[in-house]
């Protein structure tokens, strides 16, 4: 049943439009604009703001669902949740195990991938390795147990378990063989971000020489930037064709060094993240992260001894808190959340824009942003009581 909805500001990372028309059939946008030809049912959305839906390449999970799980259902849990908070669409998180590469989990988030559930919720793009060949010294929160040096034969074993359905692997590209393990991910088509990495200017020069196209969460977790000793994140700035992301919470990075990060890389190449943990949603709940208590403590995810071990921030407060900041327009901030990560994992060409022909991931928020509703490939995945009848 096709669906228009009429009158909304119609905002992507292209610009927007006042007043126009959004058309809906079948899963996709078949017509946009102001002079769009209305089909099926009409929805007077005037005075509300209409967004791709949201993109989160960096989520540990949320609603009280851990994506770092041998448990499919779980997952799938998540995605009903995440489209509460306005992501349409997500990478599963996973991360390290003590002892040994994460192949249970690598192959329950390709379960879930292969068997979703039944009604609608954000779509799961693929799988996001964070690990375990991070730097020791730039662990953040990650128990040293989890971590591991690069292994041919291991690197194998991770693709097999992850049944081509690894899209973002986190490394650091200093530690020995890395470079072998950045090649042979590339080959594979998964994109290769630095992270969790004590690299210096020069190595990460290297590495993106090779074929490392991302930054994870920039300036957390990674060396310094320093005048007589730049670090990654200069080598990321100078590199074009280079995203990096930013957690935008205003606890993992301040807002000013945010605005930093966004000129110098420029709006197109940032891709804001969550990097939310289950607790994301459950403000009084205790998360197990490694044998280890973390709590939501002053907005972000922390452990007993003050360490950061995530956030507790949705894609919709993301957007708020990017416009709130300024030296953004909110299609630019838009854009950090739908277009620039669809790009980078390569579903560009029918996620994260307003166009005829993409998936109907669809936000609609009043003029305060907050969110309304949310559609998943144009089925209603949450709404606001009022509506909920309108969109019924």
């Amino acid at each position: 049943m096709a669906l228009t909805i009429e009158g909304a500001r119609l905002v992507d990372a292209a610009g927007e439009q006042p007043a126009a028309r959004l058309v809906i059939e079948g899963g996709r946008i078949v017509d946009v604009g102001p002079e769009a030809a209305p089909r099926g049912r009409r929805v007077d959305a005037r005075g509300m703001i209409v967004t791709p839906g949201f993109i989160d390449l960096h989520t540990h999970g949320g609603g009280g669902f851990a994506l770092h799980t041998t448990d499919p259902a779980a997952i799938h849990g998540y995605a009903r949740w995440a489209s509460t908070t306005g992501t349409t669409a997500f990478l599963i998180g996973v991360v390290g195990v003590p002892g040994g590469p994460p192949l249970a989990q690598l192959r329950a988030a390709a379960q879930a991938m292969a068997a979703p559930a039944p009604g609608p919720g954000a779509e799961m793009l693929g799988i996001h390795l964070e690990g375990p060949y991070l730097n020791p010294a730039r662990r953040g929160a990650h128990d040293p147990a989890w971590l591991r040096q690069p292994d041919a034969d291991e690197t194998a074993a991770l693709l097999a378990a992850a049944g081509g359905r690894l899209r973002l692997v986190t490394l650091a590209p200093e530690l020995p063989r890395a470079d072998a393990l950045i090649r042979t991910l590339v080959a594979a088509g998964v994109t290769v971000s630095l992270g969790h990495t004590d690299a210096t200017y020069e190595q990460a020069r290297e590495a993106i020489r090779l074929g490392v196209s991302q930054a994870t969460h920039c300036f957390n977790a990674m060396r310094p930037l320093h005048h007589r000793d730049p670090g990654p994140l200069a080598a990321v700035v100078e590199a074009p064709a280079v995203r990096g992301e930013l957690i935008a919470d205003g606890v993992h990075v301040h807002p000013a060094a945010a605005r930093l990060l966004i000129r110098a890389l420029g709006p197109e190449r940032v891709i804001a993240v969550t990097d939310a943990q289950a607790v994301t949603g459950l403000p009084d709940a205790v998360l197990d992260f490694s044998g280890l208590p973390a709590r939501v403590v002053d907005g972000a995810v922390r452990l007993a001894d003050g360490t950061l071990a995530g956030s507790a921030l949705t894609t919709a407060a993301a957007l708020r808190n990017l416009v709130a900041w300024g030296g953004v327009s909110l299609p630019e901030a838009v854009g950090m959340l739908s277009w620039n990560p669809a790009r980078a994992i390569g579903v560009d060409r029918r996620k994260g824009r307003l166009r005829p022909g993409y998936d109907a991931d669809l936000l609609l928020f009043d003029a305060a942003l907050t969110l309304q509703a949310t559609l998943c490939r144009g089925a209603v995945a949450h709404a606001t009581a009022p509506w909920r009848e309108r969109l019924a």
